[in-house]
């Protein structure tokens, strides 16, 4: 990933977390950036600290990706020859915490359409341009819920495989380009994401946002990196379980931890 920098990068879910620590991470490595997320707020004031630390230019664009108009709004970015984008981070996302019978359609719907829609469209607009450049990189943000399913967070945990599916899948049509693809699969991270969720939705102990970046580029950083990685040792060995135990056992045991709380 070192050989694309200085690059312009989009980030979606800029406003903190795991998108907040990776605009500083591609701002210390000389990106320019658009940061895209709904607080326009929190937007200026990061651009303000990254332009101030590290010199480069910082874009914000307020915007729900669950509106088609706000999307569109993000999409027409790509569309512009003049300042072409090589990087991507889909981050934004969020997470329901119980029953699927207790949620209303328009909450499943939101979540989906930030989930998976906006995502698949925002990569489906970036990578015509990479691949006419032959340089891109593309990393979604997947979760170790993409790797079974995830009782009273049946939505959350559907989205995430998708999300895991469709990078790997995307990293098998690019493997003989110049674009790179990678899913990149946190478990509980230490993000206000649980603001959202609830903290019954939190399982394990909590890497910080930047543990996770770190992985991330370290990953980017190899000469060939692979399709997908899963950050933290611990995080690693509970995603290999459950394609060693029986499915029902992985589900029994996934329901258990996450409605114990």
């Amino acid at each position: 990933m070192g050989k694309w920098y200085p690059a312009t990068a989009v980030v979606t879910g800029a406003s903190s977390g795991i998108g907040a620590a990776f605009a500083a991470a591609l701002a210390a490595r000389g990106c320019d950036l658009i940061l895209v997320a709904r607080r326009e707020s929190r937007l200026l004031d990061l651009a303000k600290e990254l332009e101030s630390a590290h010199g480069v230019a910082v874009r914000v664009l307020a915007a729900d990706l669950s509106e088609p108009a706000d999307l569109r709004r993000v999409t027409a970015v790509f569309e512009d020859p003049a300042n072409p984008v090589d990087i991507v981070i889909n981050n934004a996302g969020f997470a329901t915490h119980g029953a699927l019978a207790d949620h209303t359609a328009a909450k499943v719907r939101e979540e989906i359409a930030v989930n998976v829609a906006a995502l698949a469209e925002l990569t489906h607009a970036a990578l015509p341009p990479m691949v006419t450049r032959d340089r891109g990189v593309i990393v979604n943000i997947a979760s170790t819920a993409a790797f079974q399913p995830i009782p009273f967070m049946a939505v959350y945990g559907a989205t995430k495989a998708f999300v895991l599916s469709f990078t790997e899948a995307l990293w098998g049509e690019l493997e003989d380009s110049g674009v790179t693809a990678l899913a990149v699969c946190p478990g509980a991270t230490d993000t206000e994401f649980f603001d959202v969720a609830g903290e019954a939705a939190s399982v394990g102990s909590r890497q910080t946002p930047q543990q996770v970046v770190a992985t991330a580029v370290r990953v980017l950083d190899r000469r060939n990196p692979p399709p997908s990685v899963v950050s933290g040792a611990a995080n690693a060995l509970s995603s290999g379980l459950p394609r060693i135990l029986p499915r029902r056992t992985t589900i029994r045991v996934t329901r258990r931890l996450v409605a114990a709380k």
